[in-house]
């Protein structure tokens, strides 16, 4: 007999992956601001997140004793001198997912940092968000983030959001002789004592060196990681000995902290996205009970009944009661060490080999919607973009394969928050869908257009560039795929403009995925959300 330590092992690894049989319950599956009911072929591998992990019992106290017991640096209070210069950089609303509910851990961080600072004469300290080439946060939002007291107390002149595109608030670190590498970070940040970035680690992707050589820094910097070659060379960027998108930021973020003092506190989450009232969508269907199947129905018929606007701003309303897992402080890559070891323990399934077909639920919202439309852009990052890349250096989906999305795919963008996506997918998808040519061509123009840098600096606005790096983000996922199928689209000319083939069902593209794959082809599901990434062996 195996020994009872084998058996529990492999039940560990095996509970989250289950092999639909006949009699197996319909899935309930995200498909934008509502649900899809399916059942899915006999044999189909449905893979589902973790349970939540346990949060630490204290978050304030599990701050304090990260910042007293620091890797790789002296615990904070020794850093503190009274007169110095401190910018506390904190992590911008592109995560989580959705927003947390209050209060969101980088206000409890905020409250032990600043308290601290107050005991130690340090008077001179300014929070900075690190929105890089995102949208600015809005009044509202930036209150939410920190709490009432901190806003007032900061607000605006000494909380704001970074601009990448001031020009005297840029200060450049390093260039490499041919200009092609530029290091080069907010001036208020490059010209403290020290710096305390303030982290929330949603997906291993997040934090690390990632933090500063993204977050503060400009369109000149982010070229150097921001581009089709570099995503093409990523075989997952969840997974740091992977991705050479965390080789060219961890680059860029070893020259900054060669010249700049930076302590980081980054946050580990468990993945309790759905909080009272929804909570059964954390569950395997087959253990809904009764009054799970009546709310999820009650649920799915009233979004289907209102307004789309209505209906993703009541989903936007509801908060996620994430817990706090872990809190660990100090030099970058020793803290973020620690850090996706947590991550891992509660994102990561192990699952036997790859299959010939993938199902990905695409949900209403993405780190650049929040608040907003999930556009058409955004439906291809998620898909082949951040789902794609939910694994440690090997893709679910075989290569030449068939990823299925299932999302209404509608031609709506927010003119306020994505104002140069419109002109992207109107103006260059028609054209030409190629990574490469699109930067050669019109990377420089939506980069430098003046209405689209007043925008982004004035308004709420993502960057002019910012849709071409979107589209750069599914690169890996498009050379890898054999063909891409959105199931339950609502019209037939976003498809064409992204690629992509068109059903009005899952079960057609099912039956479409198995005539390019055979009728012998595998399925996996991976039922996100909450998160899931798997480790395929």
């Amino acid at each position: 007999m195996r020994p009872l330590k084998t058996l529990q092992k492999l039940y560990d690894e095996e509970s989250q992956v289950i092999i639909t049989e006949k009699g197996s319950p319909p899935r309930a599956l995200f498909s934008g601001e509502n649900f899809l009911l399916e059942d899915l072929p006999v044999g189909t591998r449905v893979i589902f997140p973790r349970p939540a992990m346990a949060g630490v019992p204290n978050v304030k106290a599990a701050i304090r004793w990260a910042i007293n017991h620091p890797e790789g640096m002296e615990p904070l209070h020794a850093l503190l001198r009274p007169g110095m210069r401190l910018t506390c950089v904190i992590d911008d609303i592109s995560v989580p997912l959705p927003p947390m509910a209050t209060p969101d851990v980088r206000q409890s961080i905020l409250e032990v940092v600043l308290e601290l600072c107050a005991d130690s004469g340090v008077d001179d300290v300014h929070l900075v968000i690190a929105n890089a080439l995102h949208r600015r946060m809005t009044e509202g939002e930036m209150r939410r983030m920190v709490g009432q007291k901190i806003f007032d107390a900061y607000y605006p002149d000494r909380y704001y959001n970074h601009d990448a595109e001031d020009p005297d608030g840029m200060v450049e670190l390093e260039r490499t002789p041919c200009g092609s590498h530029v290091v080069a970070v907010n001036r208020r940040v490059a010209e403290s004592d020290l710096i305390v970035y303030v982290n929330v680690n949603f997906v291993p992707m997040n934090g690390g060196h990632k933090s500063m050589g993204t977050g503060v820094a400009n369109y000149a910097s982010l070229r150097a990681h921001h581009n089709p070659k570099t995503i093409r060379e990523s075989k997952s960027y969840m997974e740091p000995g992977h991705s050479e998108l965390y080789r060219r930021n961890e680059r860029i973020g070893k020259a900054i902290d060669k010249h700049l003092k930076v302590f980081h506190i980054e946050t580990a989450l468990n993945n309790r996205m759905f909080g009272p009232g929804v909570e059964f969508l954390h569950k395997k269907e087959e253990d809904y009970t009764e009054a799970d199947r009546l709310k999820f129905h009650a649920m799915r018929y009233a979004l289907s009944k209102m307004p789309r606007a209505a209906a993703r701003k009541v989903l936007n309303s509801i908060p996620a009661p994430y817990d706090v897992t872990g809190v660990f402080a100090g030099a970058t890559e020793p803290t973020h060490a620690k850090t996706l070891e947590k991550s891992w323990q509660q994102y990561v399934v192990p699952v036997q080999g790859q299959s010939d077909i993938v199902i990905f639920p695409i949900p209403f919202i993405s780190p650049y919607s929040v608040n907003s439309i999930l556009n058409p852009l955004l439906v291809q990052v998620m898909g082949l973009g951040y789902f794609f890349n939910l694994n440690r250096g090997v893709p679910l989906v075989k290569k030449g394969g068939v990823l299925i999305l299932t999302h209404p795919a509608f031609d709506e963008f927010d003119p306020v928050q994505h104002p140069s996506y419109i002109e992207f997918f109107n103006r260059v998808l028609p054209e030409t869908r190629d990574a490469v040519q699109i930067e050669q061509k019109y990377e420089r123009e939506f980069a430098e257009n003046p209405s689209y840098v007043h925008l982004y600096r004035k308004g709420n606005a993502y960057h002019g560039v910012h849709p071409l790096y979107m589209w750069y983000w599914g690169e890996n996922g498009r050379q890898h795929v054999g063909k891409v199928i959105v199931a339950g689209a609502e019209n037939n000319h976003v498809p064409a403009l992204l690629g992509w083939d068109r059903t009005d069902t899952l079960t057609e593209a099912i039956e479409e995925a198995r005539g390019f794959m055979g009728r012998s082809a595998s399925i996996s599901l991976l039922r996100i959300a909450p998160t899931v990434m798997v480790d395929v062996k």
